[in-house]
């Protein structure tokens, strides 16, 4: 877990706070660039070093050092406002400016088309997304009824109130970190029979391409920056492909799992519908992961989930 202060965004009335905040827009120029060096990036990889867990923490660093640095050499400042869309990509912007340079008519309805045509194409996937979901369209309510903002107060622990970032760090680790160096008793795996062992194969191609199937393109990443369609671009690639099998194979065969992957984000976010939020109850955590690190998770638990199903080691009920 990093120990990086949270920062909580408290809304307050209808008042708004410009923000402003680094990223790479979709589909534009910037972001193709850097999926180009990433890819490079893992091409390059020297994975005939992976002997030991000091090689393989080496180059995992090695990996995210470069990834980090080609994120900063294309990565652009973009202003929060009130009046930010989220559908609002690239497109619109390159229609908008040559208006703005030309003031001519026909570049308007040009870009009045492709901001209609953007909206449209935004809000269809939304809905898909809402109806592909156990609420349902009645989700979609959310939509036309007026949000209210939550009544907000400083969140108390022991009746004192939290007034400082380290102080609002402390109450809000403990409550939901709270697992955090338990101790687990592994004695009760001595309760279940005898198996036959089985040899763990070297991972596929396959497995990883079946895989990466089933990601979705609109969650949200880690701190390694990397969304899914970056990491399905990256594995188009044999060689960027191989050497993070390669890799997955040494984490098997060491048996360690690199810091790197333990790395998380966490955003609190308030639950909704709660008459007053001064207690750490009232809050929710969303933890993100590294995406490569969570890809090479989902390889793994997908090769067990088979293992243990085709040899009965969980009960039908």
């Amino acid at each position: 877990m990093d120990h990086t202060p949270l920062t909580i965004t408290i809304p307050i009335k209808e008042e708004f706070v410009q923000l402003s905040k680094f990223s790479l827009l979709k589909k534009s120029e910037e972001e193709e660039t850097f999926v180009k060096e990433v890819i490079a990036i893992f091409k390059s990889l020297d994975t005939s070093t992976l002997l030991n867990q000091e090689s393989l923490e080496q180059v995992v660093n090695s990996l995210v050092s470069k990834i980090d640095q080609a994120w900063n050499a294309n990565v652009r400042k973009v202003n929060i406002t009130k009046h930010s869309k989220k559908w609002w990509n690239e497109d619109c912007n390159h229609s908008l400016n040559k208006y703005r340079e030309s003031r001519n008519l026909e570049d308007w309805k040009l870009f009045k088309r492709i901001v209609k045509s953007t909206k449209r194409l935004f809000f269809d996937i939304k809905i898909q997304e809402v109806a592909n979901k156990s609420q349902g369209p009645w989700e979609l309510m959310n939509w036309v009824n007026k949000y209210k903002l939550p009544v907000m107060e400083a969140i108390k622990y022991n009746n004192n109130p939290c007034l400082s970032l380290n102080s609002l760090w402390t109450i809000l680790h403990s409550s939901f970190n709270t697992t955090l160096h338990r101790q687990v008793d592994i004695n009760i795996l001595d309760e279940i029979g005898n198996k036959q062992v089985a040899t763990w194969a070297p991972f596929s191609k396959e497995e990883f391409k079946i895989a990466i199937n089933s990601c979705n393109n609109l969650s949200t990443p880690g701190l390694d920056k990397l969304l899914w369609n970056h990491i399905k671009s990256i594995l188009k690639h044999d060689d960027c492909l191989s050497n993070i099998i390669t890799i997955t194979n040494v984490y098997i065969n060491l048996g360690y799992w690199p810091n790197h992957f333990k790395r998380s984000l966490m955003v609190i976010i308030p639950k909704p519908n709660k008459s007053l939020y001064d207690l750490p109850k009232s809050f929710r955590s969303i933890v993100l992961l590294n995406m490569l690190g969570k890809f090479i998770e989902k390889v793994i638990r997908e090769r067990i989930q088979f293992h243990v199903a085709a040899n009965d080691f969980i009960h039908p009920s």
